[in-house]
């Protein structure tokens, strides 16, 4: 009987231990217009180049630059979560994220986690630098001038020169970066079990609902 009453116990105190979650909306559109069109945008850039679709190549560019420039302001004086100050934190959070990174834990962050924050950093810096280097490259002689950024002209050649190398070897930094982005996208949903992609989509995360 003693075993019984124990076993009725538990099955009484399950639901009280299990946390009730629900959806809650932790990213606006222009968050997501922003994240996704630049992931397009890369794709356009990468391909164009390689197919010296240059005019393609430098509209994809430009609106690389135009979303980037977009994300910081929005960044600045946009909603609650888009905001650094909400997501920012101290590099010792971050790496005290990634110490327990193999502890499978419910996703209570309303925002990018302490470490993701700080890839969101890199990468935008990179993106920046990226799109704003484009604007004063050239290529070899026998281009047309659309091949040239747009204020290639402005600056000296071998400013431009540097900044054309600066472009060609940033863009495979980036791509390494993508590539840690997405490899630690896929880590959190195959260790820690938690989906940062379908926020991404719908805007909406399921987190623990609030006690009472």
């Amino acid at each position: 009987m003693a075993g019984t009453h124990g076993t009725l116990r538990r099955r009484k105190e399950m639901p009280r231990m299990a946390e009730r979650m629900v959806p809650v909306k932790v990213w606006d559109g222009w968050v997501r217009l922003f994240h996704w069109g630049v992931v397009a945008c890369l794709v356009v850039s990468y391909v164009g180049a390689k197919a010296d679709a240059w005019s393609i190549h430098y509209a994809s560019g430009y609106t690389v630059l135009t979303l980037v420039l977009f994300r910081i302001a929005w960044g600045l004086v946009g909603s609650e979560n888009a905001r650094f100050a909400a997501f920012i934190r101290s590099p010792v959070a971050a790496l005290r994220e990634l110490a327990h990174f193999t502890r499978r834990e419910p996703d209570t962050e309303m925002t990018h986690n302490p470490a993701g924050a700080w890839m969101v950093v890199v990468l935008l810096a990179m993106l920046l630098v990226q799109a704003a280097s484009g604007l004063f490259t050239n290529h070899d002689v026998g281009f047309t001038y659309s091949a040239h950024g747009p204020l290639a002209n402005a600056v000296a050649e071998e400013t431009s020169e540097w900044f054309s190398a600066l472009h060609v070897t940033l863009i495979n930094l980036l791509l390494i970066a993508v590539g840690l982005h997405v490899l630690a996208v896929l880590a959190y949903a195959l260790v820690k079990r938690q989906d940062l992609v379908r926020p991404m989509v719908t805007g909406l995360k399921r987190l623990p609902a609030p006690a009472g």
